[in-house]
């Protein structure tokens, strides 16, 4: 869980704006082709620091109190939900991620989901400093 000094309504607008992830989200160095939105089946592209390009979708769209996006690539598929709550003086944010894939691919999902809950910690946090700064 993150806490975020700023309203649930301006923590999730960001978030949720895929133009806004490379600047909170340490894996991506840009996305492209960003469908308009929010709205549920927005679609866009995620280019990933190592070069992977997965397809993303907004799946479910609450505001602002739950958010999830579906990223597929070769045989992977990864699951990010957002949950918002508020909390004195900001809210806080709860993600869960589920990571899959069939074949030989799937050790490598198991073991990325074992490592991904940290690295989107990580970047939450990244993201409230951001919006704290703003404030």
């Amino acid at each position: 869980m993150t806490y975020v000094a700023a309203p649930a309504e301006v923590v999730f607008d960001y978030l949720v704006e895929p133009r806004n992830r490379p600047a909170w989200q340490s894996s991506l160095t840009r996305v492209e082709d960003v469908a308009p939105g929010p709205a549920v089946g927005q679609t866009w592209v995620d280019v990933t620091v190592p070069g992977l390009r997965p397809q993303m979708r907004t799946t479910e769209l609450d505001r602002p109190h739950r958010w999830t996006e579906r990223g597929t690539w070769r045989g992977f598929s990864a699951e990010l939900t957002l949950e918002l709550a508020p909390a004195p003086g900001g809210c806080v944010v709860e993600p869960t991620m589920t990571l899959r894939a069939a074949g030989p691919a799937r050790p490598l999902a198991l073991l990325l989901s074992v490592l991904a809950p940290y690295a989107v910690r990580a970047d939450l946090r990244r993201a409230a400093r951001l919006l704290e700064g703003r404030s």
